[in-house]
């Protein structure tokens, strides 16, 4: 499949380059280029291909119009009606690589910064009427684009003088917790503090988004045509490709620094222990850089002004190679600093675990795994399937009694280790099902006979436990192997996908490279019993509220997501440990969740949110906005503390994590941040509960 699908690239972006301008190539071109590759590569490849035609053009039209404008800001009716023409030719200008309707999209919006940034400038040099009563619908989906410039303008208005009334009264009522003696502002200064913040916000907004090249805007535009396939198939431009894989293996080359832009500025916001900068000790948290100078350079690149992508391209690079940062430090005086690249490694993201002290003396091993990562470009990468299978051990030799592998926010990540993972906790045998388009499943199974773990088992997941953490819960509650607990769904993402680098399928041509990847919905995965989790996710055997209980969420609730389907099982079975008492379990755990005051105050707290989230239309005059606001902070102050009590008091680190702990305080200080977060978190607590009701029932 991917031998045949390279063939094809590189037959259809040879023939589209023949007739260019040769030797000459223009961004114009390389744009031509771009679209059809990208529409020729999701008919060819795509799992569910669509065609291109009117209906899919009207949808590009809308969906595209919702991307860069969804607060209903900028654009007006009229200028909708300029667009409109366009409507059912996107389809046509696609296939012949153009871009009319994009291009005056562009300048539409272009055009519209310029004159509500006037607005916003004018009307913020006066007072507003904080005494008019009226309201301002802030979600863009429930109403339409303004009619016209008049509208659009009296929107900004309404819009500007809800910003400046919640500054009011925030800072209202931060002059009011002043000391008797101390300077208060009067209102009036009040005031007028708030509509500078406000012109101070917006004006760095706008600088943002001029900021923006047309590559950028472009990327947009062709992920309208990717997401009208299926919400998960996008098109990279290089930069976006490149942390994608720091983030998927938690390794990058550079000087281990999270940066970020204010203003026209780029400032030092983390120094990533063990990395480059952190052994050099002269950057620090704070330091603003001026410019970029690499080895063997004389005159380094000011970068004031630069977004953030073009700054961290200039500052990443080789192992080995040196690169000079001229910074601002906090008091003022400059300096060069040089730094030696080396491989940094993001541990945040890495699998690691705790002791727990359960009920009546049950020691419980905790892993915490947040992403299923794994490094295939490095021989010495990290893989999520080893790291967990490190952790078992690490566990078994303490004998604990029961394992919880918590997959919660798990997004996640490599196929290839979910499988192997699977099979640490059962025998050989399927693990999950995927089929590609027009072929019969494939069966991915674990094929080590070994279970590394035959203990109880509890995975934790919730609604943002995705993809690879939904093939790995699947598949355990299937084979009856573990109890799963957590959301009243997982995500509900059931489709996999694969990266195609299109610089690989052109030979030559580097004049119009890079040209950055697609990634593209080519196989959708099945559980073994034969349901997908497309939609639908993962039932927990065992459901736990939490404060998105009654908020929908998920793949069910994105635009144009694929649709759940069926196909026969395979045959499995497991001989390691089976959990067959599932309704007495939850019986248990519903009774303790009735009794328990912070269960109970969560859902009713979730049906507060539910109820805020769908009330999107605020007050705008001063005194209804601050008698909601009231109303709303009396609401929330009983349910204020909901995880702020220790819950679980026994906790330790592994004897073997320890020596690592401790040889910087940074990293103490973190791994002391984490075990106070799961001291006060009571899903993890109720979920020891359970793992003692399993215990004892065995």
């Amino acid at each position: 499949m991917k031998y045949r699908g390279q063939i094809f690239f590189s037959v259809l972006v040879i023939a589209v380059l023949a007739t260019a301008y040769y030797p000459s190539y223009n961004a114009q071109e390389k744009e031509a280029v771009l679209m059809k590759t990208v529409l020729s590569g999701f008919d060819q490849l795509h799992y569910q291909p669509k065609a291109i035609d009117d209906t899919f053009s009207e949808q590009v039209f809308d969906f595209y119009l919702d991307q860069i404008d969804a607060g209903r800001r900028f654009l007006t009716q009229e200028d909708i009606a300029e667009l409109e023409p366009y409507r059912k030719q996107i389809d046509d200008q696609a296939e012949a690589g153009q871009f009319q309707f994009f291009n005056r999209s562009v300048e539409l919006l272009e055009a519209s910064l310029d004159k509500t940034q006037g607005y916003y400038r004018e009307l913020l040099q006066q007072p507003f009427d904080y005494d008019k009563e009226e309201t301002i619908e802030l979600d863009g989906e429930k109403r339409p684009f303004p009619a016209n410039d008049a509208e659009l303008k009296d929107f900004w208005r309404k819009y500007l003088k809800y910003e400046t009334v919640e500054r009011i009264v925030s800072k209202t009522k931060r002059e009011n917790k002043k000391e008797e003696g101390e300077e208060r502002l009067s209102a009036e200064e009040i005031e007028v503090e708030a509509r500078e913040d406000v012109l101070e916000f917006l004006d760095d907004w706008y600088d943002r988004m001029r900021k923006l090249k047309r590559e950028d805007r472009l990327s947009v535009y062709l992920n309208t045509f990717t997401h009208i396939f299926d919400p998960h198939s996008e098109y990279y431009k290089p930069i976006d490709k490149e942390n994608f894989n720091i983030r998927f293996s938690g390794r990058l080359e550079g000087i281990g620094a999270s940066l970020r832009t204010e203003g026209d500025y780029t400032k030092v916001v983390r120094i990533v222990v063990g990395g480059p900068a952190w052994k050099q000790k002269e950057l620090e948290e704070k330091d603003v850089i001026l410019k970029v100078t690499q080895e063997g350079e004389e005159e380094g690149t000011d970068i004031t002004g630069m977004t953030i992508n073009d700054v961290v391209q200039l500052i990443r690079g080789d192992k080995g190679t040196k690169v000079t940062l001229t910074v601002k430090k906090i008091d003022g005086t400059v300096k060069d600093i040089t730094i030696t690249r080396d491989v940094v490694i993001l541990e945040e993201q890495f699998a690691k675990s705790l002791i727990l002290d359960g009920k009546e003396g049950d020691r419980v091993g905790y892993i915490l795994l947040p992403s299923f990562y794994a490094d295939f470009q490095n021989k010495d990468g990290r893989f999520c399937s080893k790291d967990v299978a490190a952790e078992i051990e690490k566990l078994k030799a303490q004998d604990v009694d029961g394992i919880i592998l918590d997959l919660r926010y798990n997004g996640g990540g490599s196929l290839r280790d979910v499988v192997k993972m699977t099979g640490l906790f059962v025998e050989k045998g399927p693990v999950v099902q995927v089929k590609a388009r027009g072929r019969d499943p494939e069966v991915l199974r674990d094929v080590d006979s070994r279970a590394q773990y035959d203990g109880e088992l509890i995975v934790m997941v919730n609604s943002y436990s995705a993809s690879a953490s939904e093939i790995l819960a699947a598949a355990l509650q299937d084979y009856e192997r573990a109890l799963i607990v957590g959301s009243p769904s997982t995500f509900g993402k059931g489709t996999v996908q694969r990266f195609i680098n299109l610089d690989r399928t052109i030979r030559g041509f580097s004049e119009v490279k890079p040209l950055g990847e697609l990634k593209l919905t080519t196989q959708k995965f099945y559980r073994i019993d034969g349901g997908s989790t497309q939609l639908r996710g993962v039932t927990p055997d065992i459901v736990l509220p939490d404060n998105f209980y009654y908020i929908k969420t998920g793949e069910r609730d994105r635009d144009y997501a694929m649709a759940w389907s069926e196909i026969a099982p395979v045959e499995y079975e497991q001989d390691v440990l089976q959990v067959d008492n599932v309704p007495q379990l939850r019986e248990k755990s519903e009774r303790r969740i009735a009794m328990d005051n912070t269960f109970q105050r969560i859902l009713k707290n979730a049906k507060r949110l539910e109820e805020q989230r769908e009330d999107t239309s605020y007050p705008v005059h001063l005194e209804g906005y601050r008698s909601m606001m009231e109303e709303r902070e009396q609401e929330s102050k009983a349910f204020e503390n909901l995880m702020d009590e220790v819950v679980i008091d026994g906790i330790q680190n592994l004897p073997q994590d320890l020596p690592a702990i401790e040889q910087d305080e940074s990293k103490k200080a973190r791994n002391e941040e984490w075990v106070e977060k799961v001291s006060k978190d009571i899903y993890i607590k109720e979920t020891m509960n359970i793992l003692h009701d399993m215990l004892v029932s065995s």
